[in-house]
């Protein structure tokens, strides 16, 4: 009877905590932990992606750094013979390999990160509906249409977005890798006994074509998604 009892006693307890949960009345102090345990939580998953952004092309560009030292030796010892164009063909598919799926990776970040920035701009915006008076004080977006998205970012929409989004590090990658794309068919083209000129016009042809796909992944992978869906709540004019 005793374990009965207190077996009553246990569920009657558990249901008392769900009702308090579940119902419409929280405190307000307990819905601000609540948003403020949340916010910290999106600010410490942007450090730990935004760490992992930078580790990822720091490692890239050491690829590249080594693999640019390697040639410039074997340049040194042998000379632009066949014997450094095949030992060029063995190292640069490396690394354009690592460099493609290094940006591949940034855009997913970029991507990811843009959740983060849509889910600290609601907590925004329930901050400022509880204390309106504060939205004066506040520079970061809070709505999660792409006005608010961007104004957290600190960039522009519009004409000057293209810009914006060729700086990045993504961006920036791109070229890279687009560089390194056009020397590997540039030697492949002289590889294959072509003119220079061709060689040369092959090689440049390759280099903008990678950097124009891999803008073209970025923009349907991270740009052109802030502009679909419906926002919850939308951009509002600010207070004076």
């Amino acid at each position: 009877m005793a374990s009965e009892r207190a077996s009553g006693s246990a569920r009657t307890d558990h249901e008392n905590v769900l009702v308090q949960r579940d119902g419409p009345g929280l405190p307000p102090a307990l819905r601000l932990q609540i948003l403020t345990t949340e916010h910290w939580s999106l600010l410490s998953t942007r450090a730990l992606s935004w760490n992992e952004a930078f580790s990822r092309a720091t490692m890239f560009l050491a690829v590249l750094s080594g693999a640019v030292l390697a040639l410039a030796l074997v340049a040194q010892a042998r000379g632009f013979d066949e014997g450094f164009m095949t030992f060029a063909l063995l190292i640069l598919p490396v690394v354009l390999f690592v460099g493609i799926a290094t940006f591949m990776r940034l855009v997913s970040i970029n991507h990811e990160d843009v959740g983060w920035v849509i889910g600290m701009n609601l907590l925004r915006h329930a901050y400022l509906a509880a204390a309106p008076d504060l939205r004066q004080y506040i520079v970061t977006g809070s709505s999660d249409d792409e006005a608010g998205i961007m104004a957290t970012f600190g960039a522009r929409t519009g004409r000057g977005s293209f810009i914006h989004e060729l700086v990045t590090t993504p961006g920036v990658l791109a070229v890279v890798d687009g560089v390194v794309a056009g020397v590997l068919l540039g030697i492949l083209a002289m590889r294959a006994r072509l003119d220079d000129g061709i060689a040369i016009g092959v090689g440049v042809a390759v280099a903008i074509a990678t950097v124009a796909l891999q803008l073209l992944y970025q923009y349907r992978g991270v740009v052109k998604p802030r502009g679909e869906g419906s926002a919850k709540f939308p951009d509002v004019p600010r207070g004076g």
